[in-house]
């Protein structure tokens, strides 16, 4: 029998919950959704009114993965949803996760959340900017982090304070702030910085995405500003064979990284880190700390 469980109010079925899907770590899905629960209070604001995306891995990182951005079938007529108008297909929806209940749903399909840098109301407007540092082997997040040294400087030049995560599979995340602007014009901006990047950093810094170029060298991955594009979300757990966590890191952490494990956090390193540092993201959700697209 599937449990049912109630989330302030709402019936939920939950699943398979002795089910082992990080054989590595023996890490069953009822644990990944008790993390989730644990850190709701700060991954929430992150996904509000911005449509999601889900890579599904229901037998774990080294089964079937699925990416999908349509509400999966079964999905409960109280989870929220929103128009997203794509060329392919005008009346498509996606699902909004805004509360515990909607979360613990989502949880319970086991994905990793991801999101555009745009909130629903306002479809390819966006209010942040995103960086993805992908290290091509044998680079490592140590070499993301002297990058992403280089463009929080930068980024600070033009006005803009940068705000780091692990990506939570090798590399770095760094987000930025920004005053409502249309994704077109933030990629262009993302593109150049990735450019600049690459002419002051050369040998380190890749910014074009052909794989033949990476090896030994930090990719900038601008792309994921594009309106039709998605990065994973703060907090979400991804399908790698660690249940690595997404997770947001101090300036100071980046800035000491001398060997790749110092940032591999997992769900149990999480509680901590919380009651120390709080949502270390949490000023890209005031629009007082946002800036201007330069």
């Amino acid at each position: 029998m599937t449990p049912i469980t109630e989330v302030e109010g709402r019936r939920l079925a939950l699943s398979n919950l002795d089910k082992v899907i990080h054989p590595a770590t023996g890490t069953t899905k009822g644990e990944l959704l008790h993390y989730y629960a644990t850190v709701a209070d700060l991954l929430l604001p992150h996904l509000r009114d911005r449509p999601l995306s889900f890579l599904r891995y229901p037998d774990g990182p080294d089964g079937q993965l699925f990416f999908t951005k349509n509400p999966p079938p079964g999905t409960p007529d109280w989870v929220r949803t929103a128009p997203v108008p794509r060329s392919e297909d005008p009346g498509a929806r996606q699902v909004l996760v805004s509360d515990l209940p909607s979360l613990m749903w989502a949880a319970n399909l086991v994905a990793e959340l991801h999101t555009p840098q745009w909130r629903a109301a306002t479809p390819a407007v966006a209010d942040r900017l995103v960086l993805d540092l992908d290290p091509g082997a044998p680079a490592t997040v140590v070499d993301c982090c002297r990058v992403a040294g280089w463009l929080r400087e930068r980024l600070a030049a033009d006005g803009l304070e940068a705000y780091a995560k692990t990506s939570g599979a090798k590399g770095l995340h760094l987000y930025a702030a920004l005053e409502p602007a249309p994704s077109e014009q933030v990629s262009a901006y993302a593109r150049r910085l990735a450019v600049e990047a690459e002419a002051a950093l050369p040998g380190e810094v890749v910014h074009r995405m052909a794989k033949a170029l990476r090896p030994g060298k930090v990719f900038v991955d601008h792309s994921q500003n594009a309106a039709a594009k998605t990065t994973a979300a703060p907090y979400t757990l991804r399908a790698r064979t660690l249940p690595a966590v997404s997770a947001p890191v101090t300036w100071e952490e980046v800035d000491a990284c001398r060997d790749a494990r110092e940032l591999v956090f997992l769900p149990g390193d999480m509680p901590a880190r919380l009651r120390e540092h709080g949502d270390l993201l949490a000023p890209l959700l005031d629009p007082e700390r946002a800036g201007p697209l330069p």
